[in-house]
């Protein structure tokens, strides 16, 4: 149940950063960019494996001993806990930092044995991922700006639109998607196979389909008055940073990747066409989320432990 209640809330929060931005380009009807996020989900660990919810399972906290369950219901209860709050207060968030956060805290809580070399690695490259994004989509615009402005364009637009949204869910699935696998292994699915990812991601897939609304709501919300060559430049550049981060096991948020790509291509065109306040209400959103969430779960799970001995 608390993994299934994770992959809901993953479908509603990650999804809507997926698809918001794409739904600005005309050509890719809402149902085919959910089958080909939903696809992506299930077939990336089935097909290439999953080596993010592997790292994410084994280095991070070593869920072991007599405390590991109630270690693991804290840290993602307060992961859920912490989002909806933001969520709540109009302030998003990436679900990859606050879990990483509730893992760490409720291992702290509970004394478990803590990966702090592989934590600095994922705060560096975390930290590090939306500047990528900005900077391979400011190099995007850039390049794209010296094209002469040909009528032909538009079409060419619509199928660059197809191929970066089809890269961006496949980076989404074999990075920033596996936290769901992870959850679910911790919880006691132990190896993760097809018996247990096709379920998940179909409960993912609800996630999406509910969160569809507040995608609608937010599209004119952003950091960036998108235009259709925006969001093709963003898929591009979040799907060029996190792609890179997935071969090697780290955790990326996308929906960090997207917003630093979004920043990058409206810097590229004047820095004036970002909206810095969004912006910084977003970035403000993910300086709280870390620290929150691993605080929140070390008390809960301090207290807990007190009481379970």
């Amino acid at each position: 149940m608390l993994a299934a209640a994770f992959a809901v809330l993953t479908g509603v929060n990650d999804g809507g950063a997926l698809l918001s931005t794409g739904l600005k380009v005309p050509g890719l009807p809402v149902r085919a960019a959910i089958a080909i996020l939903v696809a992506s989900v299930a077939l990336w660990p089935l097909l290439l494996g999953a080596k993010v919810a592997g790292t994410l399972t084994h280095r991070l906290v070593a869920f072991t001993g007599p405390h590991a369950q109630p270690a693991l219901a804290i840290g993602v209860l307060s992961t859920l806990a912490l989002v909806l709050t933001l969520t709540w207060r109009g302030l998003p968030t990436s679900l990859m930092l606050p879990l990483v956060g509730g893992l760490t805290g409720s291992g702290l809580g509970f004394g478990l044995p803590i990966g702090y070399g592989y934590l600095a690695l994922v705060l560096a490259v975390g930290l590090a991922a939306p500047f990528v994004g900005a900077i391979i989509a400011y190099a995007l615009a850039r390049l794209a700006s010296r094209l002469p402005a040909r009528p032909a364009l538009a079409g060419g637009l619509a199928r660059a639109h197809r191929l970066a949204f089809g890269l961006q869910c496949l980076a989404y699935a074999g990075n920033d998607g596996q936290k769901m696998l992870a959850v679910l292994a911790i919880a006691g699915a132990g190896s993760v196979g097809a018996q247990w990812i096709v379920p998940i991601t179909l409960t993912f897939a609800v996630g999406v389909a509910l969160g569809l609304p507040r995608v609608a709501r937010g599209l004119g919300n952003g950091v960036l008055a998108v235009r259709p060559f925006h969001a093709v430049a963003a898929e591009l550049a979040a799907a060029s940073a996190v792609l890179g981060t997935a071969a090697i096991g780290i955790p990326v948020s996308m929906t960090q990747s997207v917003a630093g790509g979004l920043v990058g291509v409206g810097v590229s065109q004047g820095y004036r066409r970002v909206r810095w306040l969004e912006a910084a209400r977003i970035g403000a959103a993910w300086l709280i989320t870390l620290p929150a969430s691993v605080l929140l779960a070390a008390t809960i799970a301090y207290l807990a432990r007190s009481l379970l001995r």
